[in-house]
């Protein structure tokens, strides 16, 4: 009997976290899953779209917490392809933005395996968003640096300090644990006064926001109780939202009467 099965790998961008922000081509691309390899920053909601006679494997990562190895993710993908058919690699945002997309497409290709890419709304443009911070705006930010606070050697990414020198407004991912650093950083160039927003958990019902000035926030992050995962946004255009105005003006009356 032949086999026939033909494999193939979709990377799909499963958004910033609301299920509701998920594309239509991300959608079909699970309606057609044999297999999805989803990790932890995947809405399980999304997980329904796909069949349910799939196999559904996580293998997401945490800091301190790695379901697997990157070179595992990419065997598995390989391994489920061949052996099943149509794999979908559901990832978090958009797979190409510190996603290590690119990665697991270029292996899979090594086999011969057809590959196609869904991207994903991003968390860096869509969080911010999501409470007013428009990371651009005319006359106050013309530029953004968009920047991993951990690198792959755990370090802080050397890019923040060029970062902190620019008028650009400022997103970094994965940098809660280096915040100390990053404020040090921005103090070092006079911009304890800068405006900064930390939102967890963005465009999620568990979202939690804190805001203040560089030399506040490692205040209220205690105050608020807030952790990874979480988008950090500096620059002048987080007291621009009108959404969150009020929040930021509080803060600062607090901190001129202290």
């Amino acid at each position: 009997m032949l086999n026939t099965i033909q494999p193939k790998v979709t990377l799909v961008g499963a958004g910033p976290g609301d299920p509701d922000l998920l594309t239509l081509k991300a959608v079909k691309a699970l309606a057609k899953a044999n297999v999805v390899l989803y990790d932890a920053l995947a809405n399980d909601e999304i997980l329904a779209y796909a069949p349910k006679e799939s196999i559904k494997i996580f293998v997401g990562k945490r800091i301190g917490n790695h379901a697997y190895t990157q070179d595992q993710i990419n065997q598995l993908i390989v391994d489920n392809a061949l052996t099943y058919g149509h794999v979908v690699r559901l990832k978090g945002g958009d797979p190409f933005i510190f996603g290590r997309g690119s990665e697991e497409i270029e292996y899979v290709e090594s086999f011969g395996i057809p590959t196609f890419v869904v991207p994903g709304i991003s968390s860096v443009i869509a969080v911010p968003a999501s409470q007013g911070i428009s990371i651009t705006k005319r006359g106050i930010s013309e530029s953004f640096w968009v920047i991993t606070g951990t690198t792959s050697d755990r370090s802080l990414s050397d890019d923040v300090a060029l970062a902190s020198k620019s008028s650009a407004t400022v997103v970094i991912l994965m940098g809660m644990s280096k915040l100390s650093q990053i404020v040090s950083l921005f103090q070092k160039e006079s911009k304890g006064e800068t405006p900064i927003a930390i939102i967890q958990n963005g465009t999620t019902p568990d979202e939690k926001i804190g805001i203040g000035t560089i030399n506040t926030i490692e205040e209220i992050v205690a105050q608020n109780k807030l952790s990874s995962p979480a988008i950090i946004v500096i620059g002048e255009v987080v007291k621009e939202s009108n959404k969150i105005k009020g929040f930021y003006e509080e803060f600062v009356s607090a901190e001129i009467k202290l």
